[in-house]
């Protein structure tokens, strides 16, 4: 029986991962979910809503240890970890002889930041699993341009959303959701402006029902963590009868959902794949802060006030068109088929890219400055930019001492050699 690992760190990339496990499972792949030991959080509310009902832990050298002997790695992780993640695989397999497995990586929702640098974080997988024709375009001139193969990009979309999205609904408006971010915006101030209009409407739609779905629960954590909570920032706000916050996973309420309100969440794209209308805040003005510069062509940007009139935009076609491919095979489809035809052939298009002069020099970058044998880790790299400071400031010898003291001295010797550099110093 083939077997399938995948990493996660938190609830998002859990998500993503759970959709493309179904779909191996249902090919009689042996599965495990995992969550190495770098920064994660996943509560068991959140493990449960991803439709899971446990995931494993295991070191960064055991995760490794077990995807090199997989036949399938889907990678979830943050674009800078899944770039190490990829060059430690490679070693791994090229010490241990082996092709290795068939490694997935991809962007667990819409892409508002770092769009080249995600690429190129990724662009040492087997299977670069792209969301948008956009995003897609883009990649593939990137890599034109770095010598990269563009063997590795599959034009997959969201696991999440189906070939062709549901017709827009065109009854009444009874029920609005806003879907919250945990840092768009980023400022407590823009929150509570958001927030306060978002009661305004509740108050001028008496016979709607308004609900705030936060990104997570108070103490819950994300990959992007929430500094201003709604329930603490609404705390000294007003709110009407039929204003509520609700934590009910957004997947199960969208067909009984007649307006999504959002700034830039990939929410967005789930509504209208329901047949929900969307309005995407303008508010706030259009900025790469907030990611709504990525939906300016998506002719759903309105404001606040715009929204209480019902002004609502319809979905420009090739909008639509870009994360809808319109095909009759699934997203997870898509992945699992290239993955069985690269397992069937024995290929790997990542062992071409890791011949590049890009990666090669990433690869050698990654091996000079990450923790581990021959590597200076992050403190070595903070004692190496203090000791270059002190070197400018104190000259060579001095600058050498100055950094010693600070490094290997206990506290009482520390400070009588700083004094005497000091009485050096202006002498």
């Amino acid at each position: 029986m083939k077997n399938a690992l995948f990493i996660a760190a938190f609830d998002s990339q859990l998500k993503w991962c759970g959709r493309i496990r179904d779909e191996f499972a249902s090919r009689g792949y042996a599965c495990r979910v995992v969550v190495p030991d770098v920064r994660s959080a996943l509560s068991a509310q959140q493990i449960r809503d991803a439709g899971f009902d446990g995931v494993d832990s295991l070191s960064w050298s055991d995760l490794l240890d077990v995807a090199v002997i997989s036949d399938v790695v889907v990678c979830g992780l943050s674009g800078p970890i899944t770039k190490g993640f990829s060059v430690e695989l490679a070693d791994r397999r090229n010490s241990a002889g082996v092709i290795g497995p068939v490694l997935i990586t991809g962007w667990v929702g819409v892409i508002i930041e770092k769009i080249t640098a995600g690429y190129l974080d990724r662009c040492a997988s087997d299977i670069v699993a792209v969301n948008s024709v956009a995003d897609y375009d883009h990649f593939t001139a990137v890599g034109r341009r770095l010598g990269l193969p563009p063997d590795n990009l599959l034009l997959t979309g969201l696991p999440f959303l189906s070939p062709r999205p549901q017709p827009q609904r065109t009854g009444p408006i009874k029920r609005v959701l806003y879907a919250d971010q945990p840092t768009v915006p980023g400022r407590e101030v823009e929150r509570r402006y958001m927030y306060q209009k978002l009661v305004d409407y509740a108050v001028d739609h008496p016979d709607r029902e308004v609900i705030l779905k936060p990104r997570h629960r108070p103490g819950e954590d994300t990959f992007h963590r929430m500094l201003y909570h709604p329930e603490n920032v609404l705390a000294g706000i007003d709110q009407p009868a039929n204003f509520r916050i609700d934590y009910t996973p957004i997947g199960e309420v969208l067909d009984s959902i007649d307006l999504m309100i959002t700034m830039s969440s990939t929410a967005c794209l789930e509504a209208l794949d329901h047949g929900c209308r969307v309005g995407l805040v303008l508010d706030l003005g259009v900025h790469e802060r907030y990611g709504n510069q990525v939906f300016l062509d998506s002719g759903l940007l309105r404001t606040f006030d715009a929204l209480g009139a019902d002004q609502i935009g319809t979905p420009e076609p090739d909008f639509l068109a870009s994360y809808f491919l319109g095909r009759e095979t699934t997203a997870t489809a898509i992945m699992a088929d290239r993955t069985d035809d690269l397992l069937a052939a024995g290929v790997r298009p990542s062992h071409a890219a890791w011949e590049t002069d890009y990666l090669r020099s990433a690869a050698e970058f990654h091996h000079a400055t990450s923790a581990g044998p021959g590597g200076l880790g992050r403190s070595g790299q903070h004692s190496l930019a203090a000791l270059r400071r002190r070197v400018i400031r104190h000259g060579r010898v001095k600058g050498v001492l100055a950094q010693a003291s600070v490094s290997l001295l206990p506290p009482i010797l520390n400070n009588s050699l700083r004094g005497l550099i000091k009485n050096g110093r202006h002498s």
